[in-house]
């Protein structure tokens, strides 16, 4: 377990805020905040697959089409309730949701790179059937539109004509002259929702009318003339019809929304952890981050690390490479002061809660992560006056905290150990420390200046040191972590650097004595010879990375040209099928004008050769089996007989077959016919809903028009070629096509085969009285 003031000290709050701002959706922007580490390693690898999916859409140019969006979860909790009905401007809110769902669900449906998101995401549908009535009835501002139904139109256009006709009458009447001498101003204006005249408070029996006010000087009574009173109540009688028909619309888009709450929800929440797994990929990418491996064993293998905030800061961050395996799992880093120490922990520890929490880190390919259960740290002054701790009693009793939780699946995080108190003592303490952590098999990575721990370390079996790299001629840190040999702290180097004076810095030298001077020669010693062979193995590397790069670019190369080849067969195939579906409407026209058998022969081997690509597109698709023996009852799968998902009732595994539900029909099928769910509802069930919105205006729908919303193209097409021919035979020479406007695949699909249609002289799209871009107008021959 790792404790929030652990995950603050490493300052991964930060990270999780600039993560946050990527959000679409405040509810997503509230989850990013909250991303916490994962308990299984398999968790973990989800995730961290997920994220790379993104990432990859996003390279290919086809980044998810995520845009804000509202968190509808009140709204659905509050129209639950049977009877409940919701104002207009919370069904607004709905809208943008439900078209983010629907891009989602349209951009990933089709897609069989991505299995990882087409597991988690593919719930997401975006309710078209739910959709197309909301855009018609509410606009942004919550107000319900003309669109909504004939009859509100109807009567508002009556109200509009009415008010018209009462307004012109008033003004004649201002204009008259036997009743201008009586008004107080020439003006009309409405009093308590009735259109009056301002008329003179001595005046006011000599105009026929009635007093609905009476201004504040009490000179001035407001007089509803008696001749348009009728009209007034003519007008009132319509604005009541106006309000009942919004209330039965509202009332009626709740009702749909309450059958599909449970769904709405859940997909609502899906696109949620959709928005907050691109939030990670977004910041990967800001931040040019690797998926790391997780282990099970306690190792660190950093390779080419940079601080994520300092990064996000636009810092030049010189990369860290850190290694703590099994045989050396207590790393004491030392070297001067400002030299990076405490960064390199910290960064040490802030990308283990990354690789945790099932983030990319910054760091190269390659890098390794342990899988550990709490992470302790020990970092900054801990001086509180409150308790009446000095900085010393503050550490050793976090540190005392630490040894008591610390474990092998533990990494433990210690920053100036050692100080605070006199150095023998101190050191003492710490050695004593390192030793019960190494016993406990913690990982561990302390920072010190004291060279008698340093001693102790390198004296030790499976403790490591490592420094700072530091330049001595220039007297600057390199921030480059230097893994088995120890550092030197360069104070009197830097003291004399930053304006001590020299008599002062060779009074201080003087003071260290012989021994400490040898180990000091001693070391640098040591670091000359290791900076030869860090130069040997620098070269080595790089002759290795451009072998490295050769071999990535030529496996880049046959992954790209092996998608090439598909992309092209599942082209021709897709322009194969469109070129028969054409063939099909025009061998379909002349079975109907001529009824030749061999025209119907041909049709056929279209039908045939239609089959054959399908089979191919399904090939380029394969379908996710269901193990048998993992069916059980209640299950949702995809049954193929039915070309839908339905509901398992029973198994009978002799038999080797399933009793089902789909809607109101029930069957047995084999378990061998059995798929994973698709989200593939029955047609009845998808059909149901806008036959219930048909159902008030079905006797008065002219036979000249058609309703396709909902349906997907094919289904359309389908539905739509019968309705043409019989439009023909009944010489109607003009018929309206219904698709709606949604995300205008079904417009594209419906138009697409209107043209070149042989029965078709041309078509446009309905102007707004007729329905605007959501149908077409065709002319039949």
């Amino acid at each position: 377990m790792i404790d929030k003031d652990t995950l603050k000290r490493l300052e991964f709050d930060k990270i999780l805020e600039t993560a946050a701002t990527f959000a679409h959706c405040e509810a997503s922007h509230e989850g990013a905040l909250a991303i916490a580490p994962l308990h299984s390693r398999q968790e973990m690898e989800l995730r961290l697959g997920l994220v790379d999916e993104i990432r990859k859409l996003t390279r290919l140019g086809i980044a998810l089409k995520l845009a804000p969006f509202e968190d509808i979860t009140p709204q659905v909790r509050a129209v639950r309730p049977k009877g409940a009905v919701i104002a207009p401007v919370a069904l607004q809110r709905f809208i943008p949701t439900l078209r983010v769902m629907a891009a989602v669900a349209a951009q990933l449906s089709f897609r069989g790179d991505v299995p990882l998101l087409l597991a988690e995401a593919g719930v997401i549908t975006g309710f078209p059937d739910l959709l197309n009535p909301l855009e018609h009835t509410v606009n942004e501002e919550g107000e319900i539109l003309d669109t909504a139904s004939r009859l509100l139109a109807d009567i508002r256009g009556r109200k509009k004509g009415l008010t018209s006709r009462i307004k012109k009458r008033l003004e004649e009447i201002v204009r008259e002259r036997h009743t201008a001498i009586f008004l107080q101003d020439d003006f009309i204006t409405q009093r308590s929702g009735r259109w009056v005249i301002p008329v003179r408070m001595d005046s006011k029996g000599m105009v026929p009318g009635v007093v609905h006010d009476v201004s504040n000087s009490g000179e001035t009574a407001f007089m509803e003339p008696l001749e348009i009173i009728g009209l007034a109540n003519e007008l009132e009688n319509l604005v009541a019809d106006e309000r009942a028909e919004e209330i039965r619309i509202v009332r009626q888009i709740c009702d749909w929304i309450r059958e599909d709450a449970e769904a709405i929800q859940q997909q609502f929440e899906a696109l949620v952890e959709l928005d907050i797994l691109n939030c990670i990929a977004t910041l990967s990418d800001r931040l040019k981050s690797e998926t790391p491996v997780i282990s099970d064993t306690p190792t660190i293998l950093l390779k080419g690390a940079r601080h994520p905030i300092l990064t996000l800061m636009g810092k030049d961050v010189v990369p860290l490479d850190l290694e703590l395996a099994a045989e050396n799992h207590v790393m004491v880093v030392t070297g001067p002061n400002t030299g990076g120490k405490t960064i390199a922990i910290k960064n040490a520890g802030l990308l283990s809660v990354m690789a945790l929490c099932g983030m990319p880190v910054p760091a190269l390919p390659g890098t390794v992560l342990p899988m550990v259960r709490s992470i302790l740290v020990d970092i900054g002054d801990e001086q509180s006056i409150e308790e009446s701790l000095s900085t010393f009693s503050a550490h050793i009793s976090k540190i005392s905290s630490i040894i008591e939780h610390a474990d092998r699946g533990a990494l433990v995080l210690l920053d100036e150990l050692g100080t605070g108190t006199e150095p023998g003592q101190g050191a003492a303490i710490a050695c004593a420390v390192l030793k019960e952590l190494q016993n406990k098999g913690a990982l561990v990575v302390a920072t010190t200046h004291l060279t008698e721990i340093i001693g102790f370390v390198q004296r030790e079996t499976g403790m490591v040191n490592a420094a700072m790299a530091f330049d001595r001629q220039k007297l600057a840190p390199l921030y480059r972590l230097v893994v088995g040999e120890p550092g030197e702290s360069h104070a009197l180097e830097i003291a004399s650097r930053y304006g001590l004076p020299e008599r002062v810095v060779t009074f201080a030298r003087g003071m260290i004595g012989t021994m400490e001077a040898d180990f000091h020669a001693l070391l640098r010693d040591l670091k000359e010879k290791r900076e030869q062979l860090d130069r040997t193995l620098a070269e080595l590397s790089e002759r290795e990375e451009k072998v490295g790069r050769a071999e990535r670019s030529l496996v880049d190369r046959r992954d790209e040209a092996a998608r090439l080849v598909q992309d092209a067969r599942e082209k021709g195939l897709l322009e194969a099928q469109q070129i028969i579906g054409k063939a099909r409407r025009e061998v379909a026209g002349l079975i109907d004008e001529a009824k030749r058998d061999k025209a119907r022969e041909a049709k056929e081997k279209l039908d045939q050769a239609a089959r054959e690509v399908e089979t191919a597109l399904e090939g380029l698709h394969p379908e996710e089996i269901v193990d048998p023996d993992q069916v059980a009852a209640g299950d949702i799968l995809f049954v193929k007989p039915l070309n839908c998902d339905a509901t398992i009732l029973s198994v009978d595994r002799r038999g080797a077959r399933a009793r089902v539900r789909a809607g109101s029909m029930e069957l047995d099928v084999a378990l061998s016919s059995l798929l994973k769910p698709k989200g593939k509802e029955p047609k009845k069930v998808r059909r149901q809903r806008a036959k219930q919105q048909e159902s008030e205006s079905a006797a008065q729908e002219p036979a000249t028009s058609i309703n396709l919303l909902g349906l997907r193209v094919e289904e359309a097409i389908g539905e739509l070629e019968p309705f043409l021919n019989h439009a023909a035979l009944d010489r109607i020479s003009e018929v309206r096509v219904v698709h709606g406007k949604g995300t205008g695949a079904l417009m594209k699909g419906v138009r697409s085969y209107l043209t070149g249609h042989p029965l078709v002289a041309e078509f446009r799209t309905g102007e707004r009285f007729e329905g605007g871009d959501g149908v077409t107008v065709v002319t039949l021959r």
